[in-house]
Protein backbone atom coordinates (compact mmCIF):
# COMPACT_ATOMS: atom_id res chain seq x y z
CA UNK A 1 0.00 0.00 0.00
CA UNK A 2 1.28 3.57 -0.78
CA UNK A 3 0.75 6.34 1.24
CA UNK A 4 2.53 8.86 -1.57
CA UNK A 5 1.85 12.82 -0.15
CA UNK A 6 3.40 15.27 1.36
CA UNK A 7 3.83 15.68 5.58
CA UNK A 8 2.49 19.01 6.49
CA UNK A 9 3.02 20.22 10.30
CA UNK A 10 0.81 22.82 11.84
CA UNK A 11 2.98 25.78 11.02
CA UNK A 12 2.19 24.81 7.32
CA UNK A 13 6.28 23.36 6.40
CA UNK A 14 6.53 20.38 4.48
CA UNK A 15 9.04 18.08 6.53
CA UNK A 16 10.81 16.34 3.83
CA UNK A 17 13.99 15.35 5.39
CA UNK A 18 14.49 12.42 7.85
CA UNK A 19 17.79 12.15 9.95
CA UNK A 20 18.26 8.62 11.49
CA UNK A 21 20.44 7.55 14.27
CA UNK A 22 20.94 3.71 13.62
CA UNK A 23 23.05 4.14 16.65
CA UNK A 24 23.49 5.93 20.15
CA UNK A 25 26.76 4.39 20.56
CA UNK A 26 30.30 6.10 19.37
CA UNK A 27 34.07 5.33 19.66
CA UNK A 28 34.90 9.32 20.66
CA UNK A 29 33.84 10.92 23.68
CA UNK A 30 33.84 14.55 22.37
CA UNK A 31 33.74 16.60 25.67
CA UNK A 32 31.00 19.02 24.32
CA UNK A 33 28.52 15.92 23.11
CA UNK A 34 28.95 13.20 26.06
CA UNK A 35 30.23 12.22 29.44
CA UNK A 36 33.21 9.96 29.40
CA UNK A 37 31.65 7.00 31.20
CA UNK A 38 28.70 6.78 28.62
CA UNK A 39 25.55 4.22 29.24
CA UNK A 40 24.41 3.17 26.04
CA UNK A 41 21.22 1.22 24.90
CA UNK A 42 21.34 -2.34 25.89
CA UNK A 43 21.39 -3.52 22.02
CA UNK A 44 18.02 -5.63 22.48
CA UNK A 45 16.82 -2.35 22.22
CA UNK A 46 17.25 -1.52 19.11
CA UNK A 47 15.33 -1.78 15.89
CA UNK A 48 16.68 -4.40 13.70
CA UNK A 49 18.28 -2.91 10.57
CA UNK A 50 15.13 -4.42 8.25
CA UNK A 51 12.92 -3.24 10.84
CA UNK A 52 14.84 0.74 10.48
CA UNK A 53 14.83 0.24 6.11
CA UNK A 54 11.27 -0.44 7.06
CA UNK A 55 10.25 2.22 8.89
CA UNK A 56 12.54 4.54 6.58
CA UNK A 57 10.72 3.23 3.49
CA UNK A 58 7.83 4.27 4.84
CA UNK A 59 8.59 7.76 5.15
CA UNK A 60 10.01 8.08 2.58
CA UNK A 61 6.69 6.96 0.81
CA UNK A 62 5.11 9.28 2.69
CA UNK A 63 7.45 12.63 0.89
CA UNK A 64 10.47 12.34 2.73
CA UNK A 65 13.05 13.06 -0.30
CA UNK A 66 16.40 13.54 1.63
CA UNK A 67 17.77 10.54 4.36
CA UNK A 68 21.01 11.16 6.72
CA UNK A 69 22.03 8.17 8.38
CA UNK A 70 23.97 9.77 12.00
CA UNK A 71 24.41 8.04 15.61
CA UNK A 72 26.42 8.21 17.83
CA UNK A 73 28.63 6.90 14.96
CA UNK A 74 26.62 5.57 12.55
CA UNK A 75 29.79 3.18 11.04
CA UNK A 76 30.08 1.60 14.51
CA UNK A 77 26.86 0.04 13.69
CA UNK A 78 27.26 -4.19 13.21
CA UNK A 79 26.50 -4.59 9.48
CA UNK A 80 25.16 -0.76 8.74
CA UNK A 81 26.82 -1.10 5.42
CA UNK A 82 23.20 -3.76 4.84
CA UNK A 83 21.25 -0.74 5.50
CA UNK A 84 22.79 1.62 3.29
CA UNK A 85 22.36 -1.21 0.12
CA UNK A 86 19.02 -1.70 0.91
CA UNK A 87 17.86 2.47 1.10
CA UNK A 88 20.49 3.04 -1.95
CA UNK A 89 17.09 1.15 -3.87
CA UNK A 90 15.48 4.27 -3.21
CA UNK A 91 17.75 6.01 -5.29
CA UNK A 92 17.96 4.07 -8.15
CA UNK A 93 13.89 4.38 -8.44
CA UNK A 94 13.84 8.31 -8.04
CA UNK A 95 11.92 7.79 -4.75
CA UNK A 96 14.81 9.60 -2.74
CA UNK A 97 16.57 12.08 -3.88
CA UNK A 98 19.49 12.43 -1.53
CA UNK A 99 21.23 9.48 1.03
CA UNK A 100 23.79 10.78 2.88
CA UNK A 101 25.67 10.39 6.34
CA UNK A 102 27.19 12.23 9.55
CA UNK A 103 30.35 10.63 10.90
CA UNK A 104 33.40 11.63 12.84
CA UNK A 105 35.54 9.68 10.56
CA UNK A 106 37.22 6.88 12.64
CA UNK A 107 36.06 4.29 10.09
CA UNK A 108 35.54 6.26 6.61
CA UNK A 109 38.79 4.56 5.67
CA UNK A 110 36.90 1.44 5.56
CA UNK A 111 33.55 2.34 4.27
CA UNK A 112 34.16 5.13 1.98
CA UNK A 113 34.32 3.27 -1.29
CA UNK A 114 31.32 1.01 -0.87
CA UNK A 115 29.22 4.26 0.24
CA UNK A 116 30.25 5.90 -2.89
CA UNK A 117 29.01 2.54 -4.85
CA UNK A 118 25.92 2.77 -3.05
CA UNK A 119 24.91 6.13 -4.28
CA UNK A 120 25.99 8.53 -1.62
CA UNK A 121 27.26 11.57 -3.22
CA UNK A 122 28.56 13.75 0.57
CA UNK A 123 29.18 13.23 3.75
CA UNK A 124 29.82 15.72 6.72
CA UNK A 125 32.85 14.76 8.49
CA UNK A 126 32.67 16.40 12.48
CA UNK A 127 36.26 17.37 13.05
CA UNK A 128 37.12 20.51 15.35
CA UNK A 129 40.48 20.61 15.39
CA UNK A 130 43.44 20.12 13.35
CA UNK A 131 46.08 19.63 15.85
CA UNK A 132 46.37 15.76 17.13
CA UNK A 133 47.33 16.18 20.53
CA UNK A 134 44.00 18.42 20.66
CA UNK A 135 41.68 16.35 19.21
CA UNK A 136 42.93 13.73 21.58
CA UNK A 137 41.77 16.40 23.87
CA UNK A 138 38.48 16.53 22.41
CA UNK A 139 37.49 13.40 21.45
CA UNK A 140 39.41 11.76 24.18
CA UNK A 141 39.66 8.62 22.11
CA UNK A 142 39.86 9.64 18.88
CA UNK A 143 42.85 8.98 16.32
CA UNK A 144 43.67 12.01 14.26
CA UNK A 145 45.23 10.17 12.09
CA UNK A 146 42.47 7.84 10.83
CA UNK A 147 40.60 10.59 10.37
CA UNK A 148 42.88 12.26 8.27
CA UNK A 149 43.10 8.67 6.40
CA UNK A 150 39.23 8.64 6.24
CA UNK A 151 38.71 12.09 4.68
CA UNK A 152 41.48 10.72 1.99
CA UNK A 153 39.75 7.93 1.40
CA UNK A 154 36.35 9.55 1.16
CA UNK A 155 37.58 11.95 -1.68
CA UNK A 156 39.37 9.42 -3.46
CA UNK A 157 36.51 7.56 -3.72
CA UNK A 158 34.71 10.58 -4.93
CA UNK A 159 32.54 11.51 -2.48
CA UNK A 160 31.92 15.40 -1.32
CA UNK A 161 33.19 15.97 1.67
CA UNK A 162 31.66 19.05 3.90
CA UNK A 163 33.69 19.70 7.52
CA UNK A 164 31.67 20.71 10.63
CA UNK A 165 33.24 21.81 13.65
CA UNK A 166 31.56 22.41 17.04
CA UNK A 167 32.83 26.36 17.84
CA UNK A 168 34.20 25.96 21.34
CA UNK A 169 35.72 29.65 23.22
CA UNK A 170 39.30 29.05 24.40
CA UNK A 171 39.49 25.53 22.61
CA UNK A 172 39.51 26.00 18.81
CA UNK A 173 37.83 29.61 18.02
CA UNK A 174 41.57 30.81 16.99
CA UNK A 175 42.05 27.82 14.90
CA UNK A 176 38.98 28.32 12.58
CA UNK A 177 41.06 30.35 10.14
CA UNK A 178 43.43 27.75 9.30
CA UNK A 179 40.52 24.81 9.27
CA UNK A 180 39.23 27.43 6.85
CA UNK A 181 42.01 27.65 4.74
CA UNK A 182 42.44 24.04 4.86
CA UNK A 183 39.26 22.99 3.93
CA UNK A 184 38.90 25.31 1.39
CA UNK A 185 42.17 24.26 0.03
CA UNK A 186 40.93 20.65 -0.81
CA UNK A 187 37.92 21.48 -2.31
CA UNK A 188 35.31 20.52 1.11
CA UNK A 189 33.16 23.45 2.90
CA UNK A 190 33.26 23.73 6.21
CA UNK A 191 30.49 24.32 8.92
CA UNK A 192 30.79 25.85 12.26
CA UNK A 193 28.32 25.27 14.29
CA UNK A 194 26.96 26.50 18.09
CA UNK A 195 27.36 23.75 20.56
CA UNK A 196 24.00 23.33 22.23
CA UNK A 197 22.58 22.17 25.38
CA UNK A 198 21.79 18.60 25.34
CA UNK A 199 22.60 15.99 27.92
CA UNK A 200 25.10 16.40 31.06
CA UNK A 201 28.26 16.00 30.48
CA UNK A 202 31.39 16.93 32.41
CA UNK A 203 32.61 20.56 31.26
CA UNK A 204 30.07 23.69 31.65
CA UNK A 205 28.93 24.74 28.64
CA UNK A 206 28.70 28.30 29.59
CA UNK A 207 32.43 28.42 29.54
CA UNK A 208 32.35 26.27 25.97
CA UNK A 209 29.60 28.55 24.22
CA UNK A 210 31.10 30.96 21.53
CA UNK A 211 28.48 33.14 20.05
CA UNK A 212 28.55 32.50 16.08
CA UNK A 213 27.73 36.47 15.51
CA UNK A 214 31.11 37.04 17.64
CA UNK A 215 32.74 34.11 15.30
CA UNK A 216 32.07 35.61 12.16
CA UNK A 217 33.06 39.20 13.14
CA UNK A 218 36.27 37.93 14.24
CA UNK A 219 36.37 36.10 11.04
CA UNK A 220 35.97 39.32 9.36
CA UNK A 221 39.14 40.57 10.09
CA UNK A 222 40.81 38.37 8.02
CA UNK A 223 38.55 37.24 5.22
CA UNK A 224 35.89 39.06 2.81
CA UNK A 225 32.37 37.04 3.69
CA UNK A 226 29.49 37.29 1.23
CA UNK A 227 26.33 36.00 2.46
CA UNK A 228 25.18 33.53 -0.13
CA UNK A 229 21.69 31.81 -1.35
CA UNK A 230 23.51 28.08 -1.11
CA UNK A 231 21.64 25.38 0.78
CA UNK A 232 21.80 22.08 1.24
CA UNK A 233 18.81 21.03 2.95
CA UNK A 234 19.68 21.64 6.50
CA UNK A 235 19.73 24.71 8.99
CA UNK A 236 23.22 26.73 7.81
CA UNK A 237 23.72 29.41 6.25
CA UNK A 238 26.31 29.88 3.64
CA UNK A 239 28.71 32.40 3.09
CA UNK A 240 31.30 32.98 0.15
CA UNK A 241 35.03 33.39 1.22
CA UNK A 242 36.56 35.26 -1.73
CA UNK A 243 39.83 34.68 -0.44
CA UNK A 244 39.48 31.18 -0.71
CA UNK A 245 36.98 30.58 -3.11
CA UNK A 246 35.14 28.21 -1.17
CA UNK A 247 32.03 28.21 1.37
CA UNK A 248 31.37 28.71 5.06
CA UNK A 249 28.37 27.39 6.76
CA UNK A 250 27.04 28.44 10.14
CA UNK A 251 24.75 26.57 12.46
CA UNK A 252 23.34 28.98 15.11
CA UNK A 253 20.63 26.59 16.79
CA UNK A 254 21.42 29.47 20.39
CA UNK A 255 21.96 32.76 18.96
CA UNK A 256 19.61 32.57 15.56
CA UNK A 257 17.30 29.62 15.17
CA UNK A 258 16.45 28.44 12.17
CA UNK A 259 12.66 26.86 13.34
CA UNK A 260 10.93 28.71 10.53
CA UNK A 261 11.95 27.03 7.58
CA UNK A 262 12.40 23.75 9.61
CA UNK A 263 11.86 20.54 7.57
CA UNK A 264 13.46 17.77 9.37
CA UNK A 265 12.39 15.02 12.10
CA UNK A 266 14.67 12.50 13.65
CA UNK A 267 14.25 8.56 14.38
CA UNK A 268 16.35 7.07 17.09
CA UNK A 269 17.37 4.02 16.59
CA UNK A 270 14.80 2.24 19.11
CA UNK A 271 11.75 3.54 16.77
CA UNK A 272 11.39 6.75 19.09
CA UNK A 273 10.51 9.97 16.50
CA UNK A 274 11.37 13.30 17.76
CA UNK A 275 10.04 16.40 16.14
CA UNK A 276 12.31 18.58 17.57
CA UNK A 277 15.92 18.43 18.42
CA UNK A 278 15.64 20.65 21.22
CA UNK A 279 12.07 19.40 22.57
CA UNK A 280 11.39 16.39 24.32
CA UNK A 281 8.12 15.49 22.61
CA UNK A 282 8.56 12.53 21.08
CA UNK A 283 6.47 9.17 19.41
CA UNK A 284 7.19 5.60 19.55
CA UNK A 285 6.97 4.26 16.38
CA UNK A 286 8.66 1.03 17.49
CA UNK A 287 5.13 -0.31 18.63
CA UNK A 288 2.96 -0.01 15.68
CA UNK A 289 5.72 -1.05 13.71
CA UNK A 290 5.10 -4.59 15.20
CA UNK A 291 2.23 -4.42 15.48
CA UNK A 292 1.49 -5.22 12.39
CA UNK A 293 2.83 -6.42 8.67
CA UNK A 294 1.25 -3.72 7.00
CA UNK A 295 2.27 -0.32 7.71
CA UNK A 296 -1.26 1.51 8.07
CA UNK A 297 -0.59 1.51 11.50
CA UNK A 298 2.74 2.94 11.64
CA UNK A 299 1.74 5.66 8.79
CA UNK A 300 -1.16 6.83 11.04
CA UNK A 301 1.15 7.33 13.98
CA UNK A 302 3.81 9.24 11.80
CA UNK A 303 0.70 11.57 10.64
CA UNK A 304 -0.03 12.25 14.37
CA UNK A 305 3.33 12.87 15.56
CA UNK A 306 3.77 15.14 12.20
CA UNK A 307 0.68 16.87 13.91
CA UNK A 308 2.15 18.07 17.01
CA UNK A 309 5.30 19.14 15.45
CA UNK A 310 6.47 22.04 17.51
CA UNK A 311 7.18 25.22 15.93
CA UNK A 312 10.60 25.67 17.47
CA UNK A 313 12.96 24.55 20.31
CA UNK A 314 14.16 26.41 23.89
CA UNK A 315 17.85 26.54 23.53
CA UNK A 316 19.15 28.56 26.50
CA UNK A 317 23.18 28.87 27.72
CA UNK A 318 23.46 31.17 30.76
CA UNK A 319 24.95 31.03 34.15
CA UNK A 320 21.55 30.68 35.69
CA UNK A 321 20.73 27.44 33.62
CA UNK A 322 23.40 24.83 34.31
CA UNK A 323 20.94 22.09 33.63
CA UNK A 324 20.63 20.82 29.48
CA UNK A 325 17.56 22.05 27.63
CA UNK A 326 16.86 18.44 27.16
CA UNK A 327 17.91 15.37 29.04
CA UNK A 328 19.31 13.13 26.13
CA UNK A 329 22.38 13.93 24.56
CA UNK A 330 22.93 14.16 20.63
CA UNK A 331 24.47 11.02 20.47
CA UNK A 332 20.48 9.63 21.02
CA UNK A 333 18.88 11.67 18.29
CA UNK A 334 21.44 12.59 15.84
CA UNK A 335 23.29 15.23 15.17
Amino acid sequence: MSFAGSMIDPFGRSISYLRVSVTDRCDFRCTYCMAEDMKFLPKKDLLSLEELDRLCTVFIEKGVRKLRLTGGEPLVRKNIMHLVHELSRHLESGALEELTLTTNGSQLYRFAAELAACGVKRINVSLDTLDADKFRTITRWGDFSRVMAGIDAAQEAGLKVKLNAVALKGFNDAEIPDMLRWAHGRGMDLTVIETMPMGEIDADRTDQYLPLSKLRADLERQFTLADIPYKTGGPARYVEVEETGGRLGFITPMTHNFCESCNRVRLTCTGTLYMCLGQEDAADLRAPLRASEGNELLSSAIDEAIGRKPKGHDFVIDRRTRRPAVSRHMSVTGG
